[in-house]
């Protein structure tokens, strides 16, 4: 089914998870997927990585979902290390699986490894996916602007880009200032990009994965989130209770204020999934499109 059409009527809440390296890993993931199945998120999106390293297990696992757990998978493709050949033959094997959303990204450039050079940009990989069957194309996006973007506005034109090049709805990175995403919105209200904007939220448990995020990402933490690391990154069960409690709070504000949707960064954690979905499936259960306000923008 196609994912677009869910932002028409609810709140939607999704999933991220990735393929582990191993068939027998992929399997124990499965399970635990399994064992909160009854969060019936609305998809659940598989990573990949930019060199295309971990085929066949994401694939597995995305046919899985879709098949057998019977959520809809949302498969990554990222274009920078990819030939039109791979994608086309990776498009293929997805059909056949009966996957039909997929989310385009550009991918991490590896200063080791010159990229094959037939998707430069997210927009290029976007466009040609349309052209191959009905695929159902997210894009990317980054409120605090992507690392490579030099100022906001070339940012917002080139998301400008992706979406005219069939980009149908799009997933934030990681948001940890909610404020930040806020202003994001009203630049898209002005640049005329009128499509759902799902927010990434990721529940920070530890302060070795944060800093990962931050070196990689170039995200500004806002003093609330570097308070509860400097008072809590020594005492790893409140360090993950205040990352838990910490996201369920940007949840519930993010939807009072009528975001388009929530995409959880699971980082493979069922138990911190089931905690956050126990604490706000309410809110989502309440959400009706059509007698809802739009996204408020608040002022700083």
């Amino acid at each position: 089914m196609s994912l677009t059409s869910l932002f028409n009527h609810k709140t939607v809440f999704s999933l991220e998870v990735f393929p582990p390296k191993t068939t027998a890993k992929t399997n124990q993931l499965i399970n635990s997927l399994t064992g909160i199945e009854r969060i019936r998120p609305d998809f659940i999106s598989i990573t990949l990585g930019a060199n295309g390293a971990n085929n066949e297990h994401a694939l597995e696992l995305a046919g899985t979902i879709e098949n057998q757990l019977n959520i809809p998978a949302m498969a990554h493709i990222p274009g920078l290390y990819r030939s039109k050949a791979d994608v086309t033959n990776y498009l293929n094997a997805l059909k056949k699986q009966g996957i039909q959303n997929v989310l385009a990204l550009r991918g991490d450039l590896n200063p080791q490894q010159a990229p094959v050079g037939d998707f430069h940009h997210a927009s290029d990989l976007t466009e040609f996916i349309k052209q191959q069957g009905d695929f159902d194309v997210a894009g990317a996006c980054y409120p605090q602007k992507h690392p490579d973007s030099n100022n906001f506005i070339d940012d917002t034109l080139h998301l400008k880009e992706k979406v005219n090049a069939g980009a149908t709805h799009l997933i934030t990175q990681m948001v940890f200032d909610n404020q930040a995403f806020y202003d994001f919105k009203q630049r898209l209200e002005l640049a005329g990009i009128d499509v759902p904007v799902e927010v990434g939220i990721m529940p920070c448990t530890n302060q070795k994965q944060i800093k990962r995020i931050i070196e990689l990402s170039g995200i500004e933490l806002p003093a609330k989130f570097k308070a509860i690391l400097d008072r809590y990154a020594d005492n790893p069960a409140a360090m993950r209770d205040a990352g838990v409690a910490y996201a369920i709070d940007q949840i519930v504000d993010l939807v009072a204020h009528g975001v388009d949707g929530i995409h959880l960064y699971t980082m493979n954690n069922t138990e911190n999934t089931q905690r956050i979905w126990d604490a706000t499936h309410n809110l989502f259960a309440a959400t009706d499109k059509s007698f809802r306000p739009r996204l408020q923008v608040l002022g700083k």
